[in-house]
């Protein structure tokens, strides 16, 4: 059973997503919390596989709250809710160390879908949001002679996975491009972001792009 906390400051919109959340059998909604505060006061208390949580809220905003989960060492993952008018402040919870991000009028196979996916340890990727975001807040890194230090660690082959996890390809993507079998690419991936110390697909895109690996534009 997927353990969920929801944290919005909007009642309405908490009621809308466990209405919704409460359907599938595989996932339990834990608890409800209206700001950031309380969201990490129900995580050490629940201990959530999945937190939904807002951006803007009282007491502690979400940014707020997802940096200090990912202090602590939280295994709860985080599920940004946002609207295409927040870009700037998603960024910002990427960087902190969210998983992924929503919009708050995605449809319910969707929501149900990325909780799922993140329960995995997994990344909920939009392509074209994600690309949108690092080519408008990301900047254009400082010009970098040769290879940037933090990646010196991989291999060959996973410079060349990296590069298309970084334009926010799958692995089924990844796989296409490269001649690989599914199971090779996930390999790959999993020691990419073991070597480089990462949680997930998210905070390899923000590495990408803020070491100078890849600039915005990539794809």
């Amino acid at each position: 059973m997927i353990r969920v906390l929801i944290c919005d400051d909007q009642e309405l919109v908490r009621d809308g997503f466990r209405l919704i959340l409460d359907l599938a059998e595989d996932i339990e909604v834990v608890g409800e919390a209206p700001d950031g505060a309380e969201c990490l006061r129900l995580v050490a208390r629940d201990r959530p596989d999945v937190v939904l949580m807002d951006v803007r809220m009282p007491v502690m905003d979400g940014i707020e709250a997802t940096r200090r989960l990912v202090a602590a060492g939280s295994a709860a993952r985080v599920l940004v809710l946002t609207t295409f008018d927040l870009d700037e402040h998603v960024y910002a919870a990427m960087r902190a160390g969210a998983s992924g991000f929503l919009l708050k009028d995605v449809p319910r196979e969707q929501l149900v879908a990325a909780v799922r996916t993140v329960a995995r340890g997994e990344a909920v990727l939009a392509p074209a949001l994600i690309t949108r975001l690092l080519d408008r807040f990301a900047g254009e890194p400082s010009p970098t002679s040769g290879l940037p230090d933090q990646l010196a660690v991989l291999s060959a082959r996973e410079l060349e996975v990296f590069g298309h996890l970084a334009g926010g390809c799958s692995n089924a993507e990844i796989a296409q491009v490269l001649f690989l079998g599914d199971a090779t690419v996930k390999t790959h991936v999993a020691r990419i972001l073991a070597k480089l110390g990462l949680r997930d697909r998210v905070q390899a895109v923000v590495l990408a792009y803020e070491s100078g690996f890849v600039r915005p534009g990539h794809r």
